[in-house]
């Protein structure tokens, strides 16, 4: 068992809460993060000895997590959220990549420590810049892309957010832009 654990429940009012555990390999830690979706987690980190097997601390973790009443979300009852840049040209120019590289690690940093998923991938044409989030909130998703694109100064004017259900590539509705009526293609 490798990689990063992510589990969610709701509570007795509704709010959505998240577990993730990972190990992290160079200063040999086990990271749990937790907490709101949508609010920046908590993070605890303990050192792992050499002889400390770290696919046990994951299975208990999840199984902690489980006991607990957290689950992980499939991507089928997720949603696609996609932050979409403005191009001025068909396939993007060199400074265009620079935005593609800056705007997909700000956006998995700024989901990642709240919760409100991953940034799966980018693809520049037909001039846009557009990139794919797998959120399990859209609207808290959509909130925090627009908040890390302002504060990162990342061409927040030219930038549109739509959603679809992940089953749904076709079915995306537009949640924000910077132009009034507009609409959104891929």
């Amino acid at each position: 068992m490798s990689g990063i654990i992510r589990m969610y429940k709701r509570d007795e009012d509704g709010v959505l809460h998240f577990r993730e555990a990972w190990f992290d390999d160079e200063d040999r830690h086990f990271v749990v993060n937790h907490g709101v979706v949508g609010h920046q987690s908590r993070t605890e980190e303990s050192e792992i000895g050499e002889d400390t097997s770290v696919d046990g601390l994951m299975a208990a973790f999840a199984a902690q997590c489980e006991e607990d009443g957290y689950a992980e979300i499939p991507p089928s009852e997720q949603f696609w959220v996609v932050a979409q840049f403005a191009l001025k040209t068909k396939d993007g120019t060199e400074r265009d990549r620079y935005l593609e590289r800056n705007a997909k690690a700000a956006l998995t940093t700024e989901l990642a420590w709240r919760g409100l998923g991953t940034v799966e991938r980018s693809e520049v044409g037909n001039s846009r810049l557009n990139i794919f989030c797998l959120c399990p909130d859209v609207n808290k998703a959509v909130n925090a892309i627009k908040v890390c694109i302002r504060n990162e100064d990342l061409d927040f004017t030219k930038l549109s957010i739509a959603a679809a259900p992940h089953g749904e590539p076709t079915g995306f509705k537009l949640k924000h832009s910077p132009r009034k009526g507009a609409g959104f293609t891929l």
